[in-house]
């Protein structure tokens, strides 16, 4: 007699606990839209887990699926994508940052973030340097390709200058960097105040052609207390109407500072006297905008679907190739059956 499988690895193995692991997976997926800062990684993983427990005591105590090769490597494939599924959700992370045109990339800028509990945790070991983009557009401003270049090491003390864009990540140690939408231009200013050292820095201005209407900041210099009201006044080729591409080195761009007591238009490399100090408008710069993406699961992922769709096909093609044959083998039964009914009352 075969020994049969204990109780409760059948038990665990019930359609009733499938049932409410995917209920339970569809409540973890709805809390979790969207990576709230507040819903623990857990709520998605730990459903993902109970249903893998559940498939894998199916697979080990249901004959008809481990006796037939097809189903049984399509159930290890569902095994598979439930783990790495939940593993995927425990290390994986999420952000936004936005880099000025010639800055190196800095973890530090990053916002909006979001993390699995076992994320690894190394940022520090990516190094690239953002420099300039071009974006192309159809008409009624509908974005198409977008064409960043950065410059990373080459393992050689040297750069590789490589473009990234929307479905063109840079990856670099499992990080992957997307463009997107926000995108803008920016100020390069250099305040001097009456004593101390001058301070050089970039002042990024809305996203553009988003509020191409309103490309407006304010800062307040170091040791000041009067906020500096800016707006450029940009020629990019803007168009509506037809085609166009944003360049941002193709591009040309009046500084307008306003203090309260004066406005002054400023052209790259020009200055203005200000109350506590002098300000230079030092160049037109650009900014660019990048989703930051982790999981060191799509690879595995990807091939355990695969392996999903391949063990489906092959039950699937055994099934039906077998199923021809008892056809007919039951319409030659029928022949000659019919046969031998008519020689009998002949």
């Amino acid at each position: 007699m075969k020994p049969q499988p204990k109780r409760w690895l059948r038990r665990l193995a019930s359609t009733r606990l499938t049932l409410l692991g995917m209920a339970l997976l569809a409540v973890g997926a709805g809390l979790s839209y969207d990576n709230p800062d507040h819903i623990s990684a857990w709520v998605l993983t730990a459903p993902l887990l109970f249903l893998a427990v559940n498939l894998l005591a199916a697979i080990l105590t249901q004959p008809g699926i481990n006796r037939r090769p097809g189903l049984l490597v399509f159930h290890l494939g569902l095994l598979a994508i439930c783990i790495l599924a939940a593993i995927g959700r425990l290390t994986h992370f999420e952000s936004r940052v936005e880099l000025s045109q010639g800055s190196a990339f800095d973890p530090r800028a990053m916002e909006e973030i979001t993390q699995g509990p076992w994320h690894p945790g190394e940022l520090e070991k990516v190094r690239f340097v953002q420099q300039d983009y071009t974006v192309e557009y159809r008409a009624g401003l509908v974005r198409g390709k977008t064409r960043s270049h950065v410059l990373i090491p080459d393992g050689d003390r040297g750069w590789e200058r490589v473009v990234v864009g929307d479905d063109t990540p840079l990856i670099i140690d499992g990080y992957r960097f997307y463009t997107t939408f926000n995108k803008g231009f920016a100020a390069v200013l250099t305040w001097f105040p009456p004593q101390g050292q001058a301070v050089t820095g970039t002042l990024h201005m809305p996203s553009y052609p988003l509020f191409e209407y309103k490309q407006a900041n304010s800062w307040t210099p170091p040791g000041s207390d009067e906020e500096i009201k800016f707006w450029l006044r940009l020629e990019t080729g803007y168009d509506l109407e037809s085609a166009w591409t944003l360049d941002g080195e193709k591009t040309t761009g009046v500084l307008v500072v306003n203090d309260g007591q004066k406005r002054v238009e400023l052209g790259p490399g020009e200055g203005v006297e200000l109350p506590g100090g002098y300000l230079r408008y030092e160049a037109l710069s650009t900014w660019m905008g990048y989703k930051v993406f982790y999981d060191p699961t799509l690879k595995w992922l990807f091939i355990a679907a695969m392996m999903t769709v391949l063990g489906l096909s092959l039950h699937y093609w055994h099934k039906f190739r077998l199923q021809p044959l008892a056809e007919t083998t039951a319409r030659q039964g029928q022949t000659e059956a019919m046969t031998d009914y008519k020689v009998r009352n002949s």
